[in-house]
């Protein structure tokens, strides 16, 4: 209950119904907010407890300086969580594991549960194993029900042992879209109470349900499981920039176009840490759709949110995804109450502003290798063969390659080629539309079931239409689905190189395709439905066919993908693939049909029709109008409510799994998927004083956007791989591996997989990629994986740092990142700087994070790696203080130091209770047992 210092508890009336509430009105200053903090005043207001929620807290908060940096420390305490299954089932098996140790410290075991409702949707672990063939998605499901039985029968076992806690099975759609479609409240209700929805979620791009007006964004499934035990998010008052929104955008520009232009202006503009809530006359004019997309990608330009507030798009996007009648009243009325509904004749006081008018945004992708590195389309043929260099060592061709004909073959008859042989023995096509431009080139003959024909460095190896980015988003994806039947009715296809993937977000869009008869010019086009699940977008590509791998590997191709999701770092799409490019669902299908980025949309024909006449992207691209119409003919309320009738239900597969009883978990020692965590293992009521670091060696010195990708496990296992060798040794085929992600839930494997990354670049070793290091515990410091060196390093008792450049940890949320950091023995991370959730996430592991001096960096102290390092100062904390810095020496082997203060990237003092205790989840197990 609430102290409700500012007597602001009341009733509101909506139809028959009535709700407690908690006026914003009662506290003056609250009027002039923004929309996002009116929320977390809300939020205060009601959970006001006297101690870490006081009557001081809320007047910060409505006295809020816009121009201040962010120093006032608050306790927010989110309505809902959300899980995947990736991040989800760790969660689920730490929550298990908790258990276990509640009743070894003498509590009660079913004290542990959910005290906010959790939600998990289980969409990251189908493979596109099987693509372009109708019986695609059912083959796809049935390998993913066959690899990932034993995690299923545990999340089955976790839905019926605790409390509020809810899973959407497999095969149904991807969290994000689920969430903005069904999930989602806008406005809560629970216990007779009506609040705003907010949600943090263990993906980052929770975000997502910000353009439904839900505050909420990706934290760790570490600090996700603290929020589901009860426990408020720590944060600072945040500063909120202000994005204004004029103008329409132009015919033949997407939402995606949008979206990269956005985040390019924020990731320039610099927005991390920080609200940005879009505001103006132009937010009226854009669609749900597009405004979930816009808050999709908050990740990608650093934000903690970007949020939309509630206006008349937001209750008309609830009627049609099915909402019923008394939410929808209870919503508009409680926003209008609360002074939360959008009035774009009031302009809130912002910390920092920009602005854009949709109609100068034109089509754009990004890549080759970060969603912030914007292209202009009309740019991007110029910018590959820029980018092609970085990837392309110099080519040597064998003797026996004489291609000339066969490269004539792949070209139109219209743009003749000619191949030559430069003095240094690269390859050079000559043609008659780009001329000698020094483009590097390997033509390989392939043969195989989809032809015969040349592959060629920027070929496209991958066009999957996927993520919760775009699926969710009805506009993109008729676009995609009409510029199809345009493309099938001029005679063009797709190239047989290209692995084709249609994963829809969400049911309803195999049900408006089908409505609007468009499924067979997809199909024609080998966008065959794959599943529905992240696919292609979080690596779950499954493997390029034999032929194609095999021609990639041998000749060192660097081949491309394309798809319309929201991440495209290094080695994430696949093993096989090097350069990675962000576009809208059209130009997925374009660019299968080019067939290689090198490739100018303008002014390159895309094939010929039935007359033989040059067919251009702009002869096919479909017009506004048609794709309004077609959304208005296809889409209806009936199709979501028939989609998410019986959502938990799950299909026969799902129905039919054996599910263990009891309220605690029987861990099976056979099983590879899950297996009880260790985090608390000796752990005692009385806290463990904090200890100052001697004679640190480092395991990894990394550059610059070092992100989660590259740290924590993910993607396909390789053989040979610690990971590999411990499957290896429990009798897994390597057939059956899967990937990395499904088995979050066993540390085992995890932590043979974190810095694993086939891209990593450990800067202790020359010009090595993937997961090794030096291991100083054997003579001479000889190259090891990073995991068998770790355990070396532990055994003989020598702690462990790690070394980074700036916005290290950027990327997805990932909890392993940093529970595989510390379990490889890694006790301080020394960087320029840190994104802000896998930073607070190594805190919640007990791992501390510092930063260099200012302007500092590893390489301007001139540090190798090879040092030994001291770090003093920390044990300051067990006075409960948190110093601002602490003296690290490193020295050299011939005795020289390199002495700095590191500052202590200790934010807040709920972290230092975290990190005091050895971890989030330490504390909160504690503070249960206590109470």
């Amino acid at each position: 209950m609430s102290n409700d210092s500012f007597g602001a508890r009341g009733t509101l009336e909506v139809g028959d119904n009535s709700y407690e509430i908690f006026r914003l009105s009662a506290v003056p200053g609250t009027e002039k907010l923004p929309y996002s903090l009116k929320v977390l005043a809300e939020n205060l207001l009601r959970t006001e407890d006297g101690a870490n929620i006081t009557k001081e807290h809320i007047e910060a908060i409505a006295n809020w300086d816009p121009t201040a940096e962010p120093s006032i420390e608050i306790q927010f305490t989110p309505a809902r969580v959300i899980m995947q299954d990736f991040t989800g089932v760790p969660c689920v098996v730490d929550l298990a594991t908790m258990r276990e140790a509640v009743t070894a410290l003498g509590g009660d075991p079913n004290k542990v549960n959910p005290l906010s409702p959790a939600e998990m949707v289980i969409d990251h672990s189908v493979i596109l194993d099987v693509f372009g063939t109708a019986d695609a998605f059912d083959r796809n499901v049935e390998l993913e029900y066959q690899r990932n039985a034993e995690r299923y029968q545990f999340l089955r076992w976790g839905q019926g042992a605790f409390d509020d806690f809810k899973v959407v099975p497999p095969g149904t759609g991807i969290v994000h879209q689920v969430n903005i479609e069904y999930l989602a409240r806008t406005v809560m209700v629970r216990n007779g109470q009506a609040y705003p929805d907010t949600c943090v979620g263990t993906d980052s791009h929770t975000t997502m349900e910000n353009g439904l007006g839900v505050l909420g964004w990706g934290v760790g499934g570490i600090e996700a499981e603290a929020a589901m035990l009860g426990q408020p998010v720590s944060m600072l008052i945040p500063r909120v920039v202000g994005f204004k929104l004029t103008g329409e955008i132009n015919p033949g520009v997407t939402a995606t176009d949008v979206v990269l232009t956005v985040t390019d202006m924020l990731r320039q503009h610099g927005v991390v840490g920080k609200f940005v809530e879009f505001y103006g006359e132009g937010v009226a004019e854009v669609p749900l759709a597009n405004r979930a997309t816009l808050g999709n990608m908050s990740p990608e330009f650093g934000s903690t949110c970007a949020i939309f507030p509630i206006d008349g798009e937001t209750i008309n996007y609830l009627r049609l995804t099915g909402r019923d009648d008394d939410q929808l009243a209870l919503v508009e009325a409680y926003a209008k109450e609360q002074g939360m509904w959008h009035d774009s004749s009031r302009e809130p006081e912002f910390s920092e502003y920009l602005e854009l008018d949709l109609s100068t945004v034109v089509p754009s992708i990004a890549g080759p290798k970060r969603p912030q590195d914007r292209i202009l389309l009309s740019e991007s043929k110029i910018a590959f063969r820029k980018d092609i260099h970085n990837y392309v060592e110099e080519q040597h061709p064998t003797p026996e390659t004489k291609l000339d004909e066969a490269i004539e073959e792949s070209f139109p008859a219209s743009d003749p080629v000619s191949l030559s042989f430069a003095d240094d023995g690269a390859v050079r096509v000559e043609s008659a539309a780009n001329g000698a431009d020094g483009r590097p080139s390997k033509p390989i003959r392939v043969t195989g079931e989809r032809g015969d024909f040349i592959l060629d460095h920027g070929a496209v190896a991958v066009a999957g239409i996927t993520s919760c980015t775009n699926t969710s988003n009805p506009s993109v994806m008729i676009g995609a689905a009409l510029l199809a039947r345009n493309a099938v009715e001029k005679g063009l296809s797709s190239k047989p190189w290209v692995k084709t993937n249609m994963a829809p977000g969400s049911q309803v869009v195999t049900d408006y395709y089908e409505k609007a008869g468009l499924w067979p010019y997809l199909e024609k086009l080998g966008f065959y439905l794959g599943g529905y699940g992240c696919t292609t977008c979080i690596g779950n590509t499954g493997p390029l066919p034999d032929e194609i791998s095999k021609a990639v590997n041998d000749n060192d191709l660097t081949v491309t993908a394309v798809l319309s999701g929201n991440r495209n770092f290094e080695g994430r799409i696949s093993p096989d693939v090097k350069m990675n490019y962000l576009a809208s669902p059209p130009l997925v299908i374009a660019y299968a049909l080019a067939g290689t980025m090198d490739f100018d949309f303008e002014t390159d024909s895309l094939g010929t029709d039935t007359d033989g006449n040059d067919v251009f992207l702009k002869d096919i691209w479909p017009s506004p109008q048609e794709i309004d119409d077609t959304i208005k003919n296809a889409i209806s309320q009936d199709m979501f409510r028939k989609s998410y009738a019986d959502v938990f239900k799950g299909d026969e597969n799902w129905r039919n799994l054996s599910t263990p009883d009891g309220d605690t978990f029987e861990w099976s020692d056979d099983s590879t998927y899950v297996r009880k965590a260790p985090y608390f293992d000796g752990m005692t009521m009385e806290t463990t004083p904090v200890t100052d670091i001697k004679g640190a060696r480092v395991l990894a010195k990394l550059g610059d956007s070092v992100t989660t990708d590259h740290i924590s496990p993910a993607g396909p296992i390789k053989p040979g791989t610690p990971a590999a060798q411990y499957l290896d040794s429990h009798g897994v085929a390597r057939k059956d591996y899967n990937s990395l992600g499904s088995r979050r839930g066993n540390h085992e494997v995890m932590i043979r997989g974190t810095f694993a990354n086939i891209r990593l670049r450990n800067q202790l070793l020359d010009d090595v990629s993937g997961g090794y290091t030096r291991d100083f515990t054997l003579d001479g410091g000889p190259q090891s994986f990073i995991y068998d060196a770790s355990q070396n390093y532990q055994a003989a008792g020598i702690p462990l740092v790690v070394l980074g450049g700036k916005e290290y940890g950027s990327g997805s949320s990932r909890d392993w990142a940093a529970k595989g950091t510390v379990l490889l023995g890694v006790k301080a991370v020394i960087t320029e700087s840190f994104e802000r959730i896998h930073r607070s996430n190594l805190i919640g592991m007990g791992v501390i994070p510092l930063q260099f001096p200012e302007g500092e960096s590893a390489d301007s102290l001139k540090l190798t790696g090879t040092e030994t390092f001291d770090i003093t100062g920390i044990e300051e904390l067990n006075d409960g203080t948190t110093p601002e810095t602490v003296h690290v020496t490193a020295t050299k082997e011939d005795g020289s130091t390199v002495e700095f203060d590191a500052k202590v990237r200790i934010d807040t003092p709920g972290e230092a209770d975290y990190y005091r205790n050895g971890g989030i989840l330490q504390y909160v197990l504690r503070n249960m047992l206590k109470s």
